[in-house]
């Protein structure tokens, strides 16, 4: 029966979100503070993309990177909070099994791209800080656009074997979700099959969508900060380290929270902290990227009063 075509398969059609369930006293608290995050969150990265398009002095290395990784955090957010949101200010948590597969495949692939998308910005940052001269050749207009592309086809490509694997699954329940979104180790709790190959292959694949981007990101950032200490002038050193380590902070966060949760093995405290972790994977990167890369730089506040002044 395991083998049968999915339509077969499927005993139940429908689950249930329990949310943050031991907080129900506080949904309508927590509706205002996170309707509040997506719309700062969605105005922000809009706002970027908007301003790379249509800003010529924006149209650098950098900030294509930034206008790619503006597009994923505003996808990712209206993956995970429109939902979040009905849930918290209606209580009813129910959403279809393909409806929950679906969310699961969007938000792991957009998180699998940024994954590979900020370790190329860090490497771009790199370039730029360490071999200047050579910049304009090695970050040039072909290559931005290829390592961009193979970011998001390799995130959405390798996110596509787990919906082919979760294709083969029966699942007859239970039907509740312990989570505020469809994360991929509830949905293969909902199954009665053998899942030790999906788990085995998330393992894999998360390993290798977080810890060789998180490693090339460490690495540029290290290159930098040994550059920067070059810096004769005290005011300039303390800039340039105020600025790289609020982007090292962010990106740390980012990456700390997936390989806690998805490589690190399992203990009875990570899994009570899964939730949390995801509210920072989830939430907060989006929130943070716009006030951290973009939003906090001169370039970017200039071209932003230009296209005020239009």
């Amino acid at each position: 029966m395991a083998n049968e075509k999915w339509g077969n398969q499927t005993n139940i059609a429908e689950v249930y979100f329990v949310g943050f369930g031991e907080a129900q006293d506080l949904r309508i608290p927590l509706f205002c503070l996170f309707l509040l995050i997506y719309v700062y969150a969605m105005a922000g990265n809009i706002l970027i993309i908007v301003l790379v398009i249509s800003e010529p002095q924006l149209h650098t290395p950098m900030y294509f990177f930034l206008g790619n990784l503006s597009c994923l955090d505003s996808c990712s957010v209206c993956t995970i909070l429109p939902k979040m949101l009905a849930c918290f200010l209606t209580g009813d948590g129910h959403i279809s099994l393909w409806g929950c597969i679906t969310q699961f495949y969007s938000f792991a692939s957009l998180t699998a791209t940024q994954c590979y998308l900020l370790a190329m910005m860090s490497y771009d940052r790199y370039i730029a800080i360490c071999q200047p001269l050579h910049y304009v050749c090695i970050m040039n207009t072909r290559v931005c656009i290829r390592l961009a592309i193979g970011c998001w086809i390799s995130g959405f490509i390798g996110m596509s074997v787990f919906v082919i694997l979760i294709s083969h699954l029966v699942f007859c329940g239970p039907k509740f979700i312990d989570h505020f979104f469809c994360e991929i180790t509830q949905i293969v709790k909902l199954s009665c099959s053998e899942t030790k190959t999906i788990e085995l292959v998330l393992t894999v694949f998360s390993s290798i969508f977080t810890l060789p981007p998180f490693i090339v990101t460490v690495a540029s950032y290290i290159f930098i900060i040994k550059n920067i200490m070059r810096i004769p002038s005290i005011t300039g050193k303390k800039k340039a380290f105020s600025t790289c380590s609020s982007h090292l902070m962010v990106v740390s966060i980012f990456y700390a929270t997936l390989i806690l949760v998805y490589v690190v093995p399992k203990t009875e405290t990570l899994r009570a902290l899964n939730k949390i972790f995801a509210v920072f994977y989830t939430i907060l990167t989006p929130l943070l990227n716009p006030m951290i890369y973009s939003l906090r730089n001169r370039e970017m506040k200039e071209a932003l009063r230009k296209f005020l002044n239009k």
